[in-house]
């Protein structure tokens, strides 16, 4: 018995050894891919999914690996004809079909090239687009899909839920609106449409008919740039990305909606792709009675994208965005009893903005952009009644020339910028005034380690009024961990930028004869720094980001009393003079949860402590030194939910905003005593927004929102009453085109 296991056992061996050995020889040794991947500036590209599959076999096994921090990859395959694909939700997908023999070791390196409409990647904080993850300064990126999903129409109504920032509207839809970063004053943002400065000469920008047609994606830049970006980029910068055509079949999406306060809305947005040819075009309509006497909004949009690649390294392209508005002015309503409203006022705005570029690259390494950009902005004051009519007209041109070499490490980028402003500010005096600017800069991003990367830059800005003056930037951002686990990567990061702001046309030119312009006014100046840390859990599915800001103003422009003059109010001229300083610091804070595939989270909380600093002896009680900056609240914050369940998406935002200082600026002082209304202080309030769709099939979907959902009574500007309860129904249909 023992001897007949033994053989049996013997035997079981022997077929086993003849059997292995058989299959080995019948199945030849696998190949091996690797490579490393990189940007146009070298930076190794982590987290890139590659994966490959037998390209005659749709069943086939997909097998697939994740590159690392370093931008290295893997893949041991059997031998055979390969489909291989490379993507990162930041860069452009790519695609080949590899013979891969028994045994080979086959190595792929790859330079991605950035996908610019990602909602991964920065174009505004850096001179060439990059990846956030390699971005210091604080960057919120908000993309298309979310802009859909809370049906925003307004660029203000789309900024007002972002960390950091605090909104102030005088009235309803179409009221004069000013928008703070992180404690800056409104004029103290650079806004950009691709790449277009649109602020007014001196900072100041009318958001009121900014609408959202044909844009891809909004970048909201914490700190100051004026080292990429010159004059008014003194607390942060704001840039509009428009769509791209990318459908061979044309993308086509129509829409129109009604609702409350006799409110109508409509517009059509078309894109696609023609050979080397692409285009987007969009146009809107929207007009409301408002809540209140003289009211009504009326705005028209339109905007377009055009491109023509000559070949994959050398592309043109033309934008154009114009909006057109028309808006009651009727007064500040609570005070009506005292300040009488006038029925007739009425605010007439038009701004047209274009931008053409021309991008193309020179080797592997040289990458070189040739931009010309124009603004206009016509405003129009009526009050029919007294027969009174103001036209201000301004204008900026120029071009900018800027190239980029990359190399391993990194990359530096230098470049030429020129503008011509020009301004009618009062058709009535007859004032024509012009003013040039010029700048070169440099800016250089070193990655010495694979977890870090720094960044430096500066610039020399030539201005016709006060001179050369040089402002410079520089940050760093370390990975502290890679991790797909539990607790996920770490980064901290760090920016520090210099800013300047050239005076108003007003404050430079203005001829009248008790508010004289001074041409000898130096330029405002600020110095930002921005400390903060990303932590990320659960694979990336959860993050936590928290940033400390503290900012510095000094040179502030302001008035004081002047030479004795009988033909002025008081007797007295009032001059323009550099004397007022400011502070804000704080703490930003910001998360995310993608508590499941249909639900997302989204919340943030800014602590603003501002401070006024040093002032003129004539300024009001509530701009005296120790007090908060007008309109600017110390405590906010925003919560932010969408589920999308089958055909139904469903959105909720919360809008919570503390006690700010703010003033009706229409009482009347003597000295600094008051006897008006006197009204300093601005209640806090909260306001919940709700949108959803529900999608048909077929392209159709029937579309509702309603805004401040509860009715609050609130005002973000004192003596106008916001907008109550609104809501609005419609249809849209899409048709998402076709390669």
């Amino acid at each position: 018995m023992k001897s007949t296991l033994l053989r049996t056992a013997f035997l079981f061996f022997a077929v086993s050894v003849v059997s292995f050995s058989l299959q080995a020889q019948s199945n030849p040794p696998d190949a091996r891919l690797s490579g490393r991947l990189t940007d146009l500036s070298a930076y190794g590209v982590g987290n890139v999914r590659v994966t490959a599959q037998l390209e005659n076999g749709a069943d086939a096994r997909i097998r697939s690996a994740i590159s690392g921090p370093d931008g290295a990859y893997l893949l041991v395959l059997p031998p055979g004809r390969y489909y291989i694909h490379f993507r990162h939700p930041s860069f452009v997908d790519r695609d080949f079909v590899l013979d891969l023999a028994a045994a080979e070791n086959r190595s792929i390196d790859l330079r991605l090239e950035i996908q610019r409409v990602s909602e991964n990647v920065v174009v505004t904080a850096n001179a060439q687009p990059l990846d956030l993850d390699h971005t210091p300064a604080p960057v919120d990126l908000i993309g298309r899909q979310e802009i859909e999903q809370r049906q925003a129409v307004s660029l203000p109504d789309l900024l007002a839920t972002q960390t950091g920032i605090s909104l102030a509207r005088t009235g309803t839809i179409g009221g004069f609106t000013t928008l703070f970063v992180d404690g800056g004053n409104s004029s103290f943002t650079k806004v950009l449409i691709d790449g277009t400065p649109v602020n007014l000469p001196g900072g100041d920008l009318i958001y009121t008919n900014l609408t959202l047609d044909n844009i891809d994606k909004v970048e909201l830049v914490h700190g100051a740039e004026s080292a990429l970006y010159g004059s008014d980029a003194m607390s942060g910068v704001i840039q509009v990305v428009s769509h791209q055509g990318s459908t061979r079949i044309p993308e086509v999406n129509l829409f129109a909606e009604g609702g409350g306060f006799s409110s109508a809305r409509g517009g059509a947005q078309v894109s696609g792709l023609v050979h080397k040819f692409d285009y987007s075009v969009a146009g809107s309509y929207f007009h409301t009675d408002g809540q209140g006497i003289n009211d009504a909004f009326l705005n028209r949009s339109f905007a377009g994208n055009i491109g023509y690649s000559f070949s994959d390294s050398n592309q043109l392209r033309l934008t154009i965005r114009s909006n057109a508005s028309y808006a009651g002015t009727a007064g500040q309503a609570l005070f009506a009893a005292i300040f009488p409203l006038d029925p007739t006022a009425f605010d007439d705005e038009r701004q047209l903005s274009g931008n053409l570029s021309w991008t193309f690259k020179t080797g592997s390494h040289w990458v070189h952009r040739v931009s010309g950009m124009e603004a206009r902005f016509v405003d129009t004051n009526g009050f029919p009644d007294f027969n009174f009519f103001e036209t201000a007209q301004f204008n900026r041109a120029g071009f900018l020339e800027q190239s980029t070499y990359s190399f391993r490490q990194g990359a530096v980028t230098a470049g030429y910028q020129y503008e011509v402003e020009n301004a009618d500010p009062n058709n009535l005096s007859g004032l024509h005034a012009r003013r040039n600017n010029q700048a070169g800069f440099l800016d250089a991003r070193w990655q010495p380690l694979s977890r870090l990367t720094l960044s430096a830059g500066a610039r020399a800005e030539e201005n016709t009024n006060f001179g050369t003056r040089v402002v410079p930037r520089a940050g760093a951002i370390y990975a502290l961990r890679y991790s797909q686990g539990l607790l996920g990567d770490t980064r901290a990061r760090i920016s520090y930028g210099q800013g300047i702001e050239e005076p108003t046309i007003f404050e430079s030119f203005d001829a009248d004869p008790c508010n004289p312009g001074n041409p000898n006014l130096r330029p405002e100046r600020s110095r930002t720094v921005n400390a903060g840390i990303d932590q990320y859990f659960s694979s990336n599915r959860f993050r936590i980001s928290a940033t400390f800001f503290t900012n510095q103003f000094h040179d502030l422009i302001d008035q004081q009393q002047g030479p004795p003059n009988p033909i002025c109010f008081g007797g007295r001229e009032k001059l323009f003079f550099n004397i007022d300083a400011a502070r804000a610091r704080g703490l930003n804070w910001s998360g995310e949860a993608h508590l499941n595939h249909w639900l997302v989270l989204k919340g943030n909380y800014s602590y603003d402590d501002t401070r006024v600093l040093k002032t003129v002896a004539t300024a009001r009680p509530f701009e005296q030194p120790g007090n908060h900056l007008l309109r600017r609240p110390v405590n906010s914050g925003n919560l932010w939910l969408n589920a999308t369940f089958r055909r139904v998406n469903f959105n909720l935002s919360g809008y919570f905003t503390g006690v700010r200082t703010d003033s009706d600026f229409d009482s009347l002082y003597i000295g600094n005593i008051c006897t008006g209304p006197c009204l300093t202080r601005n209640p806090g309030y909260a306001r919940f927004d709700l949108a959803t769709s529900y999608n048909f099939g077929r392209g159709i979907s029937f579309n509702g929102r309603v805004t401040n959902l509860l009715d609050k009574q609130y005002q973000e500007a004192i003596g106008f009453p916001a907008l109550g309860r609104d809501f609005r129904l419609g249809m849209n249909y899409r048709f998402n085109g076709r390669n």
